[in-house]
């Protein structure tokens, strides 16, 4: 048991920056709607839209959502103590 007079937490420092903005999340929203419409595309038999699509989603816009900013980022001390 902890005595209440004594304070536990511990400065760790500033937090990490992940650096995901509106556009990584407007990547990522668009990659999971190309998605969701290749798979519905290709229970309906689809068989050029439905691949490219799944393609576009899983291969350029789920990555490119998860890359976009990393340039440049690699430190949390590059941001100037925000």
């Amino acid at each position: 048991m902890i005595p209440t007079g004594q304070q536990t937490t511990e400065d760790t420092g500033p937090a990490p920056f992940f650096g995901f903005g509106p556009l990584n999340l407007a990547l990522l929203v668009g990659g999971l709607l190309a998605i969701g419409v290749g798979y519905a595309l290709l229970s309906r038999g689809s068989t050029v839209a439905a691949p490219l699509l799944l393609v576009l989603g899983y291969a350029v816009l789920v990555p490119a959502a998860l890359l976009v900013g990393l340039r440049g980022s690699h430190g949390a001390g590059e941001r100037g103590g925000e």
